[in-house]
């Protein structure tokens, strides 16, 4: 390791949570850039070498601005700044984190976490429709709901309109207990959860009951026409063409869509093309349509769960390749 050093003045009451539980976080950097890092009297000093030094100076420097902005850090934004780092030297995260949608009911702030989330957010304020496809934990439905909240209660929009088809995966829903609606809430569930968490219990079921939130199967749509109104369709994945067409065709004046769904988690049958894939071909060139795609590294749950979908992303990807070359093997064959 070389002998070049930076030393940081840290602020006491920031230490902790630049550092992490059991100097998790300053770990990380350490061994992802391979240099070394001590605290001395209040003061952060980092050696190695020098390119290295440099760059992990920058991300603490960064991160250290966004726990004095009031944030609490967590792993991963240590490793979307030491991501970010390799690609960039400009202060991604800092941008990224001057964007607050809304408050959640606690108290804390819905802000973009990654930069393909930003441009997400970006787009749905600049386009009447917009789709969010990308994997699980990258905050489609999340950051799609903040904003229809934000905007109702800007009065922007008069009611929220939230949809998703009610597929059965792997059950029958006459399986389940009660009557229709019994049947389709667990189907309608993850909605009624980020709503509860952004808007409260309270405030949900007095808006609800007024006919300015609602809740409902995709089927229920049909034969609507939806003006003024936020609409959401979440697990876009599931419809059928025909669905989405259905559904694309209900929008009416002063109104905004997002369709948010994940291509690599369809429950259709094997034979049924998915709605979203075909909106995707058909949908691409036309003004105010939008098509945002985030990835394995916009994924903002555990850590973990980001390890999982680039591992499935990578084992799709070597499967496709030893189709492609079974069928180029097949038709060689037979031209012989």
């Amino acid at each position: 390791m070389e002998g070049f050093t930076v030393s940081l003045d840290v602020p006491v009451e920031h230490m902790r949570n630049l550092f992490g539980e059991c100097d998790s976080y300053i770990k990380k950097i350490e061994n992802d850039l391979h240099v070394m890092i001590v605290d001395r009297d209040g003061a952060v000093r980092i050696s190695g070498d020098q390119r290295q030094v440099e760059q992990a100076s920058h991300i603490i420097r960064e991160l250290l601005t966004l726990s004095e902005r009031g944030n609490v850090l967590e792993e991963q934004n240590v490793n979307y700044a030491l991501e970010m780092g390799r690609e960039s030297e400009e202060d991604v995260l800092l941008e990224i984190d001057g964007d607050c949608i809304c408050h959640t009911i606690s108290g804390k702030p819905i802000k973009p976490k990654t930069l393909g989330q930003k441009q997400y957010v970006d787009a749905i304020r600049d386009h009447m429709i917009v789709f969010g496809i990308g994997p699980a934990g990258t905050g489609k439905t999340y950051l799609a709901m903040a904003m229809a909240i934000t905007a109702f209660k800007n009065n922007e929009v008069s009611r929220i309109i939230l949809t998703r088809p009610a597929i059965e995966a792997g059950e029958k829903l006459g399986f389940l207990p009660g009557d229709l609606q019994s049947k389709v809430d667990p189907y309608l569930r993850p909605l009624y959860d980020a709503l509860y968490q952004i808007m409260g219990a309270e405030n949900f079921t007095r808006n609800m009951e007024k006919g300015l939130i609602e809740v409902a199967p995709l089927a229920y749509m049909r034969g609507r026409t939806l003006d003024n109104a936020y609409i959401i369709l979440d697990e876009a994945q599931n419809t059928t063409p025909a669905q989405m067409k259905m559904f694309l065709t209900r929008i009416g004046f002063g109104s905004k869509v997002v369709v948010t769904g994940d291509a690599s988690q369809k429950d259709l049958a094997p034979d049924t093309k998915s709605g979203l894939d075909v909106a995707a071909k058909v949908l691409s060139k036309i003004d105010d349509i939008a098509f945002c795609k985030l990835s394995s590294r916009d994924v903002v749950r555990h850590p973990l769960v980001q390890k999982i979908v680039k591992a499935y992303d990578d084992y799709e990807s070597r499967e496709k390749y030893n189709e492609s070359k079974q069928r180029n093997r097949k038709n060689s064959r037979g031209r012989k």
